[in-house]
């Protein structure tokens, strides 16, 4: 009976999970396990050994060379033959960026625990955006926002995209946890006085007063006509049950 094989550490799941050639479709899809890419990861980009990499993995060294020499052919397919990558599935479980000899000074899972969530690093040339997200679109209460979407700006074009759960956080704590983020401008739908004090101080631009799909405004916000308003103002405790913030109402969260 063949043994099980065993269960791949890796850091955290990527944050881009596809990539498509540009101008074609209809190629049969690549689909890179997780594990394939986190070896990927610390090897190429990480420049790790092979044996590094096996204890960071907690696995053999001859498993990482065999994960390895996987991973780069269906990466070249890709390239070379213009089919979709997928990244997706594999035997792996998540580090707890906690495990000692694992995660390290440059570990992304305790750099994005002390974030309050998992954060990539900003490019020292990128501007990020931030957006009160829900379901695809801008969710309208700044303070009750249970998740940000984050998108990366360089030279006019969005280079990465990711969503980051809040955790619970208040009023209070959303704007250091944007600050942590080094978000550079917020789009919202209503937000509150001490919320908008509190993202000036941190030297975050606010576009309140927005609604909507959150991927179309910030199209908008790029092509300079992203239509916001300048005196937008939310706070939820003033205000009876038909109050609302720009198109929903307050509480409805």
């Amino acid at each position: 009976m063949a043994r099980p094989s065993r269960c791949r550490r890796i850091c955290s799941e990527p944050a881009y999970d596809s990539f498509r050639p540009d101008g074609i479709s209809g190629e049969p899809e690549i689909v890179l396990t997780l594990d394939e890419y986190e070896v990927i990861r610390l090897i190429d980009l990480e420049k790790l050994t092979h044996e590094q990499c096996a204890q960071h993995m907690d696995i053999s060294r001859t498993t990482v060379t065999e994960i390895y020499e996987a991973a780069r052919g269906k990466v070249a397919d890709c390239i070379v033959n213009g089919r979709p990558l997928l990244i997706t599935g594999g035997n792996y479980r998540f580090c707890d960026g906690q495990t000692a000899g694992y995660c390290q000074k440059n570990c992304r899972k305790a750099r994005g625990t002390e974030q309050g969530g998992a954060v990539r690093e900003k490019g020292a040339k990128e501007m990020r955006i931030a957006v009160t997200y829900e379901d695809g679109n801008i969710f309208q209460h700044f303070g009750h926002t249970e998740q940000f979407k984050f998108y990366d700006i360089e030279d006019g074009k969005i280079t990465g995209e990711q969503i980051a759960d809040t955790n619970g956080q208040g009023h209070g704590a959303l704007a250091g946890f944007l600050a942590n983020a080094r978000v550079d401008a917020l789009i919202c739908g209503g937000i509150g006085g001490g919320a908008q004090m509190a993202l000036a101080q941190a030297g975050i631009k606010l576009y309140g007063g927005v609604s909507g799909s959150a991927d179309e405004a910030v199209q908008a916000y790029l092509a300079g006509n992203l239509g916001f308003d300048p005196n937008v103002h939310c706070d939820h405790h003033e205000h009876g049950e038909g109050h609302t913030c720009g198109e929903h109402g307050c509480m409805e969260k």
